[in-house]
């Protein structure tokens, strides 16, 4: 004879199900997690912390405002660098220029004395007077530049004196005769110019000036004459 196990048997109880429900339905729920909040935060400890993040932020910005005006200065000198660096170059770029230039020039300058010569004497006509002003014209486009003139002071960081005299027609040392032109580059002089020069008469000066004492006093004389008499007398 056996015995049933109580439940498990076909006629155990079921637990009541509404008709249409599906098994899941008569599960028991899960306890649902409470949605209320709990208690707020003191109103101190916020504001405590809100202070301290804006301070590290604070702090932050600072330091990119430091690193900011370093590499602010940084390019500033290296802007400045590269352009004092630009300006080196084209100036070492004329210098060059000029010295290459003054190099060539400085062969050409006995043909061209002679140039100057021959057009002096008259010598200077036909296919040579052709050739002679082609060559002037191209020493002048490269910048070659001739002075020197007569009656001019004398200057000796730019003439050459390889005579010498005294007038008595001159107040200064003037150089009253061309011998060779000079030339130059610009500001660079390739040639002084080769001149006669003539200085004042030794004691001239010391004459004219005692003629311009003893004209001032006559006229000083005269005055205090006019002066005494009531003034120059009437025609």
């Amino acid at each position: 004879m056996t015995e049933e196990t109580p439940g498990l048997g076909e006629n155990a109880e079921k637990p009541d199900v509404p008709s249409g429900a599906t098994p899941d339905d008569a599960a028991p729920k899960a306890a649902e997690p409470s949605t209320e909040e709990g208690p707020a935060a003191p109103a101190g400890d916020t504001d405590s912390k809100t202070s301290a993040q804006d301070a590290g932020l604070t702090a932050q910005l600072d330091q990119v405002r430091t690193a900011l005006n370093e590499r602010t200065a940084d390019l500033q000198r290296l802007q400045a660098e590269y352009q004092n660096y630009r300006r080196r170059v084209e100036r070492d770029k004329v210098t060059v220029k000029e010295i290459a230039s003054a190099n060539l020039l400085s062969e050409l300058l006995p043909t061209l004395d002679d140039i100057g010569r021959a057009r002096e004497h008259g010598e200077l006509v036909g296919g040579f007077k052709s050739v002679a002003e082609a060559l002037e014209t191209v020493v002048a486009k490269m910048g070659l530049q001739q002075f020197g003139k007569e009656g001019e002071p004398f200057d000796p960081t730019i003439h050459e004196a390889l005579m010498h005299s005294y007038a008595p027609d001159v107040t200064e040392t003037t150089c009253v005769a061309i011998l060779q032109p000079g030339y130059r580059i610009g500001e660079r002089t390739i040639r002084p110019a080769r001149v006669a020069v003539a200085e004042p008469q030794p004691g001239a000066q010391t004459v004219k000036g005692d003629e311009s004492s003893a004209a001032a006093d006559s006229s000083s004389a005269d005055e205090a004459k006019d002066k005494e008499t009531g003034g120059p007398d009437e025609g």
